[in-house]
């Protein structure tokens, strides 16, 4: 398990591109032969992923975070971005395809991964966040999640968002998740920008070309920043720090939130023109 420590709004003015990308930016997630996990000090988020080969991986023991499994006080969206694979939690088997995302309550002990076919292994990604109350595991299919259909063509906004682990989906503790693709010829994933002062992200932006970026735009309204994000990297965006992108091709991403409430509309919004 890797420790990721965040920044204060204050101390990014000061930071170099490097810096940066080494505070805000998860990259090699997806490794064959270990489940990778990246313990974010914002809101205590942990961010994961695998890509299993030939042999299951498995997650169980909570040691580094000092309880007896990982999950004894923490709950789990797990979305597959690869090929058809399955996990198996205590005993309990459930097969995700593409775009599919399973919910693991609180007090899952033995969680392992598995891909149906190495030569073409599921992707799985992590977003793990402490838990109070427990809820049962699901299962949320791509035709079940909640979709919302957003932006404007005239703004180069349009975009198709599905909230999988939501209250009005897959009910959980705190944590809230879901899948945004742009839409062709759009290429803006937020506009106008906003902030969670109640609430911080992580962004995992997937399916995109070799070649194609992701310019994502962070920092507080009067000092913002950008990272140049390649397919498979993950932003971690705390809730202090806007929110908004625009991709060189077609891409798609995975929000992860975790906070104070689970009030998707909880926001404050900002236009173009206050930020600097």
């Amino acid at each position: 398990m890797d420790i990721l420590h965040c920044a204060a709004p204050q101390d990014i003015a000061h930071y170099n591109t490097a810096k940066l990308r080494a505070h805000f930016l998860l990259s090699d997630l997806f490794s064959s032969d270990r489940v990778r996990l990246v313990y974010c000090y914002e809101d205590r988020m942990l961010v994961g992923g695998c890509a299993p080969g030939a042999s299951p991986l498995r997650l169980g023991s909570g040691a580094e975070i000092g309880t007896p499994y990982l999950l004894t006080a923490r709950e789990m969206g797990v979305a597959n971005i690869g090929g058809r694979g399955q996990v198996s939690v205590d005993g309990q088997t459930f097969e995700l395809e593409n775009r599919e995302v399973l919910y693991l309550g609180r007090g899952a002990q033995d969680i392992e991964f598995s891909s149906a076919d190495p030569a073409h292994p599921a992707r799985f990604y992590l977003n793990c966040v402490p838990a109070g109350v427990s809820h049962p595991h699901r299962l949320i299919r791509r035709s079940e999640a909640k979709p919302l259909n957003l932006g404007e063509s005239r703004r180069s906004n349009v975009r198709n968002l599905a909230m999988y682990i939501h209250p009005e989906v897959a009910p959980s503790c705190l944590l809230m998740m879901g899948i945004t693709e742009v839409a062709p010829g759009s290429a803006w994933n937020t506009m106008p920008p906003h902030l969670h002062e109640r609430r911080m992200e992580a962004y995992l932006y997937f399916d995109m070309a070799a070649e194609d970026r992701v310019i994502h735009l962070m920092g507080r309204p009067e000092e913002t920043r950008h990272l140049v994000v390649a397919s498979n990297e993950v932003v971690i965006s705390p809730s202090w720090s806007i929110h908004m992108g625009a991709g060189s091709g077609p891409y798609s991403f995975i929000w992860g939130m975790t906070g104070e409430n689970q009030q998707y509309t909880d926001v404050a919004p900002l236009g173009m023109a206050d930020l600097l």
